[in-house]
């Protein structure tokens, strides 16, 4: 049985229009209303993930939906691969605050990502069954 491919309307662009208004306005609220302290600079970071994810979940449809993979891939891995580029940008943001980035760094660091979603995704692989019988 062939699973239907998820919807990018129906499915994604509400919760990418969420994420991004969500994201960007208490990003927006912590920086122009908040010192600085412990609290609002977490709030700042987790902020930034849902920021940055809720752009990058319509590319990572895109990108799925372009180059197909065997087996094709659930909502939840298109959600997760958004997921990473917005902890990528939050780490990058920290590692910024603290004066440590550098273009090596980020490289090395977005090579660690792409290899985490690679062997997720041969984990997935090894345990998918194309006739549907577990």
């Amino acid at each position: 049985m062939k699973r239907p491919r998820p919807s990018f309307l129906r499915t994604f662009l509400p919760l990418s229009l969420v994420l991004t208004l969500i994201g960007w306005g208490g990003l927006w609220i912590v920086v122009s209303g908040t010192l600085p302290t412990l609290g609002p600079r977490w709030l700042f970071f987790f902020l930034g993930v849902v920021a940055l994810s809720g752009p990058a979940l319509p590319i990572t449809y895109y990108l799925n939906q372009r180059f197909p993979s065997d087996p094709p891939v659930d909502g939840m891995v298109i959600v997760r691969q958004a997921l990473w580029v917005g902890v990528f940008g939050s780490t990058l943001t920290w590692l910024q605050l603290g004066r440590v980035l550098t273009p090596a760094l980020a490289l090395i660091l977005a090579g660690v990502f792409v290899l985490i979603e690679f062997l997720l995704r041969l984990f997935e692989r090894s345990r998918w069954n194309p006739n549907g019988d577990e």
